[in-house]
C-alpha cells in the first residue's frame, strides 16, 4: 500500500480523484479521520488529509536548576530538555517563596513579570495538536510499503510534512518516504508531481520551524508583558509579536504624521467652457493654469479679471499618446492589493483563493514569483478558460497568434508559478466573492499576454480675459490589454475638437478656498505592499497579521475602509518606542527573516537563528520590565479612551464599554462607579462603535446613541437606554396559549420588549403556571397574523425587516424546522440543524435544571483550576 499525506482533507480527496486509474476513490475512515482508498496501475493507494499543523510548539510549565545539570525542563513525556539560560539570571534558592519563584526553579506557565526573562530562554517541545489524526496516520503508516508527502510546497507546508514524517518514523522507521511538489490541482500537474518524486527539503522545514519557535517566544513574552503591565480594564490580554508590533508601528507612524500635519490654505479658480454656440453635452471643465494660489490677494486679483467673463480663446492644443504596458503576473501581494481595491480584504482574499485552489480553478495562491516558467503551457491555459463566455473573444484573438509572449515581473523564483487560472469557472456555481476573485485572476492572466494600451492625452490652453486657463483629458485610443482588464481604468475624459484661435463660451467661474490634506491612511492593500517592502512577515502571514490587529482592537473602523489605529494601539507603540525602540522597527524583524532564509538555503542552522532571536529579545526585555508601570498607565488611559461611547446623563463622566467578570458579556457602564450606578445593556451579536456630534446624544432621554454593525447586515443606530421612548414597543397579543388551553384555563401570548435588557420575547400571561415563552428577533416591526403553526400549534408572526416581511413560527423547537434543517446539505445544512435546536421553549422546570447544571459545572471548573494551580 502507498500512503499519501496531504495538508488538508480537500487536498487528499482531489489527489485521490486525479490519480485514481480504476473506478472512483472510495471514502473511508480510520479512527474517525477521513481517508480515500483507490487503485493506481494495480497498486492500492490511500490518501489522508491532515488539518494543517498536527504538532504545536509550547513551553514546559517549569524551569528547574541543578548544580550539576544546570538549567533544564521536563517534557510531557518525562524527558529532560536542556535550557541555555544565561549566567546573569538569578538561580535558586530565591529569597521569595511566591510564584514564579520555586524551591528548585521558576514557574513559567503562570503569567508573572519576574518569569519573563526566563521564558525567553525556555526550551520548546512539540506537542500533539491533532491526536485523532496522528493516531490514524500512525495506523496507516504501519501498513504502508511507501509514503509520499504531498503537503503544500512552501516553508509551512514542508514543516507540516516533516512533522507528519516524524510521526510516521515513530512506527515505521524504515519505510521509504518521498515528496511530491505541485502548484495546481490539475490532472497534468498532479501526474507530473507523482512521476517526479523528490526528497523532503529538511532545510526548508527547519526554516518554517524556526519561524514557529521565534514567533512563539516573541509573542508569548511581549503579550504577557503588555497584559501584566496593566491588568484589568476592558479585555485583559494585549497581544504583541515580532511582526505584528512593527506593522502596527507603521500605521501609528502614519497617524502621527496626520496629527502633526498643519494644513495650508490655497485657492483655485475654475469654471466651465464649451465650443462657441455648442450645447451642454460638449461642456468641459477648465482651471487656472497656475493651479494652486498660495496668496489670497493674487487669487482674488486673477478672479476679478474672469469673474464675469463669457468667452475665451484657444491659444494651444497639444495631443500626446502614451503607451500603458500590460501588468505583471499576480503574486500573493499584488493579488491582495488588487483585490483590496475591489473591496475584498487581504485576509478574505487568501481564504477565497485557497478555496479556488482546492477546487482546481487557480494555481497555488501563496507565491512570490512574477515570471511564468517555461514549463507552463500558456496556450493550453488560454484554450481552457475560453470556455468561459466572458473571456471567449479575447481568448480567440490570443489563440490566433503564432506566439504568446507574457509580461515579466521583477521577482523570479523556482518554487511555484505566478497565480493563474487552471480551469474554466462557472459563475452560477460560485459564491459572488469567489467569482469576483476568479474573474480578477483570469483577466489578469489574459492581460499579461495582451498588447499594450494606447492612451491619447489632450491638453487645451485657453485665454480668458488675459488669464491663462487649461483643460486636459485622456481617451483610451487603443484598448490593448484594457479590453479584458478594466480594473483601475479611469473613465474617458473626451474633450471637444478645438483648434488654436477657436472661441469658447465660458461660465460658472468660481474662486474656491481649500486646504492641503494630511497623508492618506493606509488601505489594507497598501499596507500589505508596505509590509513586503519593509520585509515584515511573509506572503502567507501578512493578511492574517492585519486581521489579528483588528481582532485585538489595535486597528479600528471597517476592514474595507482606511486603517486607523486605536488609542490603545497608539499608546502601546509610543511606550514601546520610548523604552524598547527596536521592537517597533522593521529592521530587527527583517533581520530575523533574513536569518530564516539562510536556514532554508542551508547556510545557517535552526539552533543558531533561534538563539540569535532569543538574545535580541532578552536585550530589550530588561528596559521594558524596568518601565512596566509607566507603560501600564499609558495603556490604561488609552483603553478607556477607546472604550468610550458617550457621557453619563446622571454624573457627566465617561460611559464606556465594559465586560462583565461574571457573565463575560458586554455592557455600557459609567466610569463614576461605584458612586454612579448607571449601566445600559448592549445588543448581542453586533460590533458597537460610538457616534459623533449631535447624533451621539439621544434627543429624547440624553443617553448616548451608538452604531451597531451586525455580521454581514446593514448597520443601524439606537439609543442605549432601553427605557427611552425611541426604543419603546407596545405589547402585542399574538395568540392564545396552547398549554393553558389543554389545562382548562385561558392564557394570552404577549409579545413584549424588556426595558431592562432590550430583548424581545413572547410570554404567556400565566407564565408562572405554564412556563411558555418564545424568543423573538431583536429587530423588525412585529405583526400578529392570528394563525398557528400546523406542526406545533405555536403562533405565526410576521417580522418586517429591511429585506421585506419574514413569516415565522416563533417556536424554535418546531418539528418543521428540524425537517428543514435535515434536508439541508453540507455545512449549511449542518449549521441550520444546530440553529434550529439551539433555542427551545423554556419552562420553570427547565430553567431550574439549567441553573443547577451551570452551578455544578462552575464548581468542577473551580476545583480543576485550583488543582492545576
Amino acid at each position: 500500500m502507498k500512503l499519501v499525506i496531504t495538508e488538508k482533507n480537500d487536498a487528499a480527496q482531489q489527489i485521490a480523484r486525479l490519480l485514481c486509474s480504476v473506478g472512483k476513490p472510495k471514502a473511508d475512515k480510520v479512527y474517525n479521520t477521513p481517508v480515500y482508498r483507490f487503485t493506481v496501475d494495480g497498486e492500492e493507494w490511500v490518501t489522508i488529509g491532515l488539518r494543517g499543523h498536527i504538532l504545536a510548539p509550547d513551553f514546559p510549565t517549569e524551569l528547574k536548576f541543578d548544580k550539576k545539570l544546570g538549567w533544564y525542563a521536563i517534557s510531557q513525556e518525562g524527558e529532560m530538555l536542556p535550557a541555555d539560560v544565561p549566567d546573569g539570571l538569578a538561580r535558586p534558592p530565591y529569597e521569595s517563596k511566591r510564584k514564579p519563584f520555586l524551591k528548585d526553579g521558576i514557574d513559567i506557565k503562570g503569567w508573572k513579570v519576574p518569569s519573563l526573562p526566563y521564558l525567553v530562554w525556555a526550551p520548546i517541545e512539540k506537542l500533539p495538536a491533532e491526536k485523532e489524526i496522528i493516531r490514524a496516520l500512525k495506523n496507516l503508516a504501519k501498513k504502508a510499503d511507501s509514503v509520499v508527502i504531498g503537503t503544500d510546497f512552501d516553508r509551512e507546508g514542508e514543516l507540516i510534512g516533516s512533522d507528519a514524517l516524524a510521526m510516521v518514523r515513530d512506527v515505521a522507521p524504515d519505510v521509504p518516504v518521498s515528496r511530491a511538489r505541485y502548484s495546481a490541482f490539475t490532472k497534468a500537474e498532479i501526474d507530473h508531481a507523482f512521476n517526479n518524486l523528490v526528497e523532503l527539503d529538511q532545510n526548508l522545514a527547519d526554516a518554517g520551524e524556526s519561524r514557529q519557535y521565534i514567533d512563539l517566544i516573541w509573542g508569548a513574552a511581549l503579550t504577557r508583558y503588555l497584559t501584566m503591565a496593566k491588568f484589568g480594564g476592558f479585555g485583559n490580554v494585549r497581544s504583541a509579536g515580532r511582526v505584528q508590533t512593527p506593522t502596527l508601528a507603521l500605521v501609528v507612524e502614519r497617524e502621527r504624521e496626520r496629527l502633526a500635519f498643519v494644513p495650508e490654505d490655497y485657492w483655485i479658480i475654475s469654471g466651465e467652457a464649451r465650443p462657441a454656440g455648442a450645447g451642454d453635452e460638449e461642456a468641459f471643465k477648465i482651471s487656472h493654469a497656475q493651479g494652486r494660489f498660495t496668496d489670497q490677494a493674487a487669487a482674488a486679483a486673477a478672479f476679478s479679471h474672469v469673474e464675469n467673463a463669457t468667452t475665451g480663446t484657444v491659444t494651444d492644443v497639444v495631443k500626446k499618446s502614451r503607451i500603458q504596458r500590460p501588468p505583471a503576473p499576480f503574486n500573493t501581494t499584488s493579488l491582495q492589493a488588487a483585490a483590496a481595491a475591489e473591496g475584498i480584504s487581504p485576509a478574505r482574499t487568501m481564504r477565497i483563493a485557497e478555496s479556488l485552489y482546492m477546487d482546481g480553478l487557480i494555481s497555488y495562491p501563496r507565491v512570490d514569483n512574477t515570471v511564468y516558467p517555461r514549463s507552463l503551457d500558456l496556450r493550453a491555459t488560454v484554450k481552457a478558460i475560453s470556455a468561459v463566455p466572458q473571456y471567449a473573444p479575447t481568448c480567440r484573438e490570443l489563440l490566433s497568434r503564432e506566439k504568446l509572449t507574457a509580461t515579466r515581473g521583477k521577482t523570479e523564483t523556482t518554487d511555484h508559478p505566478p497565480i493563474y487560472p487552471t480551469a474554466p469557472a462557472d459563475p452560477t456555481k460560485l459564491e459572488p466573492a469567489q467569482w469576483k476573485l476568479y474573474n480578477l485572476i483570469a483577466r489578469r492572466f489574459l492581460a499579461t499576454l495582451s498588447d499594450p494600451a494606447v492612451i491619447e492625452g489632450t491638453k487645451i490652453e485657453i485665454d480668458v480675459a488675459g488669464e491663462p486657463f487649461q483643460a486636459s483629458g485622456d481617451v483610451l485610443k487603443v484598448p490593448g490589454f484594457r479590453a479584458v482588464y478594466p480594473f483601475g481604468l479611469k473613465k474617458d475624459e473626451q474633450l471637444p475638437a478645438l483648434e488654436t484661435g477657436d472661441t469658447v463660451d465660458v461660465r460658472d467661474m468660481q474662486l474656491e478656498a481649500k486646504q492641503t490634506e494630511p497623508p492618506a491612511r493606509y488601505s489594507q492593500g497598501k499596507l500589505v505592499q508596505e509590509m513586503e517592502k519593509r520585509g515584515l512577515g511573509t506572503k502567507s502571514t501578512r493578511a492574517s497579521i492585519i486581521e489579528r490587529l483588528y481582532a485585538v482592537k489595535y486597528f479600528k473602523g471597517t476592514p474595507s475602509g482606511p486603517i486607523e489605529p486605536s488609542q490603545l494601539g497608539m499608546a502601546i507603540i509610543d511606550a514601546l518606542h520610548e523604552f524598547a525602540p527596536r521592537i517597533t522597527t522593521p529592521d530587527m524583524t527583517s533581520e530575523l527573516e533574513e536569518d530564516m532564509t539562510h536556514v532554508a538555503e542551508g547556510a545557517d542552522t535552526q539552533e543558531q537563528v533561534v538563539y540569535h532571536s532569543r538574545a535580541l529579545l532578552a536585550g530589550m526585555l530588561d528596559a521594558l520590565i524596568e518601565h512596566k508601570d509607566d507603560l501600564g498607565e499609558a495603556i490604561s488611559d488609552a483603553v478607556t479612551a477607546d472604550a468610550k461611547v458617550g457621557t453619563c446623563p446622571k454624573c457627566g463622566k465617561d460611559l464606556v464599554m465594559k465586560t462583565s467578570a461574571k457573565t463575560r458579556g458586554s455592557f455600557i457602564g459609567c466610569m463614576g462607579w461605584p458612586d454612579c450606578d448607571v449601566t445600559y445593556p448592549v445588543p448581542s451579536g453586533v460590533r458597537v462603535s460610538p457616534l459623533e456630534g449631535e447624533a451621539a446624544v439621544c434627543p429624547e432621554c440624553g443617553a448616548p446613541r451608538i452604531k451597531c454593525q451586525p455580521f454581514r447586515q446593514k448597520a443601524y443606530e439606537i439609543c442605549v437606554n432601553p427605557k427611552c421612548p425611541t426604543n419603546y414597543e407596545p405589547d402585542l397579543k399574538v395568540g392564545e396559549c396552547k398549554v393553558c388551553a389543554e389545562a382548562g384555563r385561558h392564557g394570552d401570548l404577549i409579545a413584549h420588549k424588556s426595558e431592562r435588557s432590550g430583548k424581545r420575547f413572547i410570554r404567556c400571561t400565566n407564565y408562572d403556571d405554564c412556563g411558555v415563552s418564545y424568543p423573538l428577533p431583536g429587530r423588525g416591526k412585529l405583526e400578529a397574523t392570528g394563525e398557528t403553526c400546523e406542526h406545533c400549534g405555536a403562533p405565526i408572526v410576521v417580522v418586517h425587516t429591511a429585506r421585506g416581511p419574514w413569516r415565522i413560527c416563533v417556536n424554535m423547537d418546531c418539528p418543521s424546522k428540524e425537517k428543514k434543517a435535515a434536508s439541508g446539505r453540507g455545512r449549511k445544512g449542518s449549521a441550520a440543524a444546530k440553529k434550529s435546536t439551539a433555542k427551545k421553549t423554556t419552562s420553570k422546570k427547565t430553567a431550574t435544571k439549567k441553573t443547577a447544571t451551570k452551578k455544578t459545572a462552575a464548581k468542577k471548573t473551580a476545583v480543576k483550576k485550583k488543582t492545576s494551580e
